[in-house]
């Protein structure tokens, strides 16, 4: 279990104000789950995200991950960015194969390894190509295969579809399903899309604007139904698709709203 108990983040803007940019945050994020939070841009996602993977530190609360603290950046915990990080001047697989090279794996097993994902997201045939000979969707499929390198026990993605065309966006989405049943990892994946994370979340958490607070839960299935039948037209135009889309996006406005009436 990655286990986020009241977890509050304050920091120092460079005006000298002190913003509240998370307040209270408790989430659970057990075995096989995809976690997605949802809020407009400014809710506290990222920063969530943020101190997840370690890069943040919090001002209250604790974030554990199997029972241990969780006191900063560390191989269990993968990340995939909206704007790819890749090296532009390695190849494909040698981009896949850096955390383990850090790690001090041997070269033969790390580029097997390295092969074995990119086999996973598609690219088995670009192993020897160079970041700029791909598109933004491949190289975003790089990013996903060098978080997973390391086998680390949580994924997490910070809007990594969010620069990308409606078409790829799709194709993504259904790919990064395909990979997660595959591989049976926890996900924690933030978005201002309702509709990918209504498509993708076994449970989605729906943000308020700054101070970031969790102001609704849901526990959904349609990600499972997508894994097991591949049919994504028949769950996004389904009624209960629907109906849930308009009550998220009640929240939301509802939550902008109360936020610009305290401004």
């Amino acid at each position: 279990m990655l286990k986020v108990d009241h977890a509050s983040v304050y920091f120092r803007a460079r005006d000298g104000r002190t913003v509240h940019a998370l307040d209270r945050v408790s989430l659970d994020i057990p075995d096989n789950s995809f976690v997605v939070a949802l809020g407009a841009s400014g809710c506290g996602k990222s920063t969530l995200l943020n101190a997840i993977a370690g890069f943040l530190p919090l001002s209250e609360g604790a974030i554990t991950l199997d029972g241990r603290q969780v006191a900063g950046p560390g191989a269990d915990r993968g990340v995939v960015f909206q704007k790819d990080t890749l090296l532009p001047w390695k190849s494909v697989i040698d981009n896949v194969a850096l955390g383990l090279k850090f790690a001090g794996i041997p070269r033969a097993i790390r580029q097997a390894r390295a092969e074995e994902l990119l086999h996973l997201v598609g690219l088995k045939d670009f192993a020897k190509s160079f970041p700029y000979e791909l598109s933004g969707g491949m190289r975003q499929r790089v990013g996903i295969a060098r978080a997973l390198a390391t086998e680390p026990d949580v994924l997490l993605m910070d809007e990594p579809f969010g620069a990308l065309d409606s078409l790829t966006r799709e194709q993504m989405q259904e790919l990064l399903v395909s990979v997660w049943s595959k591989t049976g990892k926890r996900i924690f994946f933030i978005t201002h899309s309702i509709e990918e994370a209504l498509f993708l979340g076994t449970q989605v958490v729906v943000m308020s604007p700054r101070p970031g607070r969790i102001v609704a839960r849901f526990d959904l299935d349609f990600v499972r139904r997508f894994a097991e039948t591949g049919d994504a037209s028949s769950i996004k135009t389904s009624s209960e698709f629907g109906a849930l889309r308009e009550e998220i996006r009640s929240i939301l406005h509802g939550s902008n709203e109360l936020r610009s009436a305290a401004e």
